[in-house]
């Protein structure tokens, strides 16, 4: 062994390229050990293990088990009904059950609800909140400023519901399961297949069983194919298999950017006496800078104990690195015309996921492809002035199971994956086009010299005209270009915690129900392990530590390499993808961990 030794300090000081990367290795320490960057093939840890995949034929694969993803698999065993006709509609979700990964505000227009299940009343759907009251306000430092919500206007919830919107989708996924829709909780979809001709073949579930490291424990058990004649893919905002699918298929060619938020929640049981069911709150301003784009709301629900939920949404394009979304949120609770809500209540759930807010120019150009489609979030249908997808999630969902349907019959005999497509016409021709276009200025309105003022001035305007103006406004740079550098913005310093109204992050976190197995390579991988060091901390301070709503990232100092490194503790992720979003060099690629890792949200 000393002789190895001394051979190698022989070999580094005769190569200074070795010296050079030992020096590196302390510099910079591997941090990334999952498969997708490091390829088994060429890991000799790797060489006797088996790599066969179980293989199951289907005729839908349905990518998420979401409002859209449950809406279409509904819809499809319905339509086969009418005709009689027998087909096997899988549905795969890597929430450990069934609406564990929902999290929306949620007031809901239930247009679609209506036409998919005419009869949810007496089924028992759990929409038990009618809304009795709207409120809209600007938050100065201590007042509040009213601003009407005409009936129409889109800030107008008369007819819609408040609801706990995970609750809503587990009634939906067993509504999908008693008209015979296989559901496959805890399964993660890692992979997208495809067929020689290029077109989908369908999804492959993660491998189980691989150590931190990127070994192959003992416990190793390869994920299953499932081969369908149409893959729906219904993974919510910014899906990592529908990234791959846009850039395979280029499919947002010719299409604005993605623009996105961050929306954090918490679930609050208050005094009865200040409890109003089915009070909607919006409001905008404090504690925001005139020019960061967001917002709050607070709803009252209708449930056995005075229960509210209450949420603060951050746009992404924001430019300070300093600013913190949880910590905003923590201080708007402080407000004085909002404090005396919380003040002797208790908070029971939190949680935090980033949102579309690109709108009608950030609709992929292209709804389809060959073996398969784009549904709700996935492709970006929100309406932001609406605050609301999750009708236009289910109708979308519902338009991609009769064209997938119509497609496969008419090609019943094909080998190849078949597109949908009428898919992106039905979807011109219903509500989500026309309300999307409708409001296609309002957020961007926002990006002008006043700030909020003036995109209250601009927004109101397109408003009024029902989007009849005859432009349509963009949306600058994408989420990931606009900080600024650390050195040229003002530091902002967050009050401390009282543990009342506002918590710690790790508190926060602990309420999640997050889980993962720890001992895997953590899903939040990095194209560069050196990006984080030379480039977030040195020019923005490390943002990755303020935007991350759990606690995922943090710099702690590094004594090998004589400087500081990141830390990422994947076990605290609560699969926001606010990382994948807002890093600054686009470093970080979220993927799935195990299926049935993350949070184990309760109706939110």
């Amino acid at each position: 062994m000393s002789a190895l030794l001394k051979m190698h300090s022989v070999r580094r000081l005769f190569n200074p390229a070795l010296a050079r990367s030992i020096s590196d290795v302390a510099k910079y320490p591997r941090i990334t050990t999952h498969y997708t960057l490091n390829p088994r093939e060429k890991d000799e840890r790797w060489t006797e293990v088996d790599m066969e995949r179980c293989v199951e034929e289907v005729d839908l694969v349905i990518v998420g088990g979401g409002p859209a993803g449950m809406s279409a698999a509904i819809r499809a065993k319905q339509l086969a009904a009418e005709k009689d006709q027998e087909i096997r509609v899988c549905v795969v979700e890597k929430a450990a059950e069934v609406g564990g990964h929902i999290l929306s505000g949620a007031v809901i227009d239930p247009i679609s609800l209506n036409e998919l299940i005419p009869d949810w009343q007496e089924q028992g759907a759990p929409l038990n909140t009618p809304v009795t009251k709207d409120t809209f306000s600007f938050l100065t430092g201590s007042g509040r400023i009213s601003i009407p919500v005409f009936k129409g206007w889109p800030m107008d919830n008369h007819g819609n519901y408040v609801v706990r919107l995970g609750h809503l989708v587990k009634w939906l996924g067993d509504q999908a399961e008693a008209l015979g829709v296989e559901i496959y909780p805890g399964c993660a979809a890692s992979e997208v297949l495809f067929h020689e001709d290029g077109s989908v073949k369908g999804i492959a579930t993660n491998d189980v069983g691989i150590a931190k490291s990127g070994a192959p424990k003992d416990t190793f058990a390869r994920g299953m194919e499932l081969h369908a004649k149409t893959t729906i893919f219904a993974e919510g905002c910014r899906g990592h298999l529908t990234k791959q699918i846009m850039q395979k298929f280029g499919l947002n060619e010719g299409s604005e950017p993605q623009a996105y938020g961050i929306g954090l929640k918490e679930v609050w049981e208050i005094a009865p006496e200040k409890h109003q069911p089915g009070l909607v709150e919006h409001t905008i301003g404090w504690p925001l800078d005139r020019f960061t784009y967001g917002g709050s709301f607070l709803y009252h629900l209708n449930e056995p104990t005075p229960t509210i939920a209450v949420g603060f949404v951050v746009g992404l394009n924001y430019k300070n690195p300093w600013l913190s979304p949880f910590q905003e949120f923590q201080r708007f609770k402080t407000h004085p015309k909002v404090r005396h809500v919380f003040e002797g209540a208790t908070r029971i759930a939190y949680g935090a996921r980033a949102i579309n807010e690109g709108g009608f120019q950030s609709l992929p150009q292209k709804l389809s492809f060959p073996g398969g489609c784009l549904v709700g979030c996935s492709a970006g249908f929100l309406n932001v002035p609406r605050i609301k997808g999750s009708h236009y999630a289910m109708k979308s969902g519902m338009l991609a199971a009769e064209s997938a349907l119509e497609a496969i019959n008419a090609d019943a005999q094909s080998t190849a994956g078949v597109e949908p497509t009428g898919y992106a016409e039905k979807i011109k021709n219903s509500f989500v086009w026309k309300d999307l276009y409708s409001v296609r200025n309002v957020h961007p309105s926002f990006h002008n010299p006043l700030g909020l003022y003036g995109g209250l001035v601009l927004s109101g305007f397109s408003i009024f005209m029902g989007g009849r103006e005859p432009w349509t406004l963009k949306h600058g740079p994408q989420d990931h270009e606009s900080l600024q550098p650390a050195s040229s913005c003002q530091p902002i310093v967050y009050p401390k915690p009282d543990g009342k109204i506002s918590f710690d992050l790790l508190s926060s976190v602990a309420l999640t129900g997050t889980n993962h197995e720890g001992d895997q390579p953590a899903h939040l991988t990095l194209k560069d392990d050196r990006i984080p060091v030379d480039h977030n901390l040195a020019l923005y301070e490390g943002p990755e530590q303020r935007f991350c709503p759990a606690g995922v990232y943090e710099y702690v100092p590094n004594e090998e390499g004589g400087n500081m490194k990141l830390q990422i503790n994947a076990q605290n992720c609560i699969h926001c993808k606010t990382c994948d979003i807002k890093d600054p060099k686009q470093n970080i690629n979220w993927v799935v961990p195990e299926g049935g890792g993350g949070p184990a949200y309760n109706g939110m």
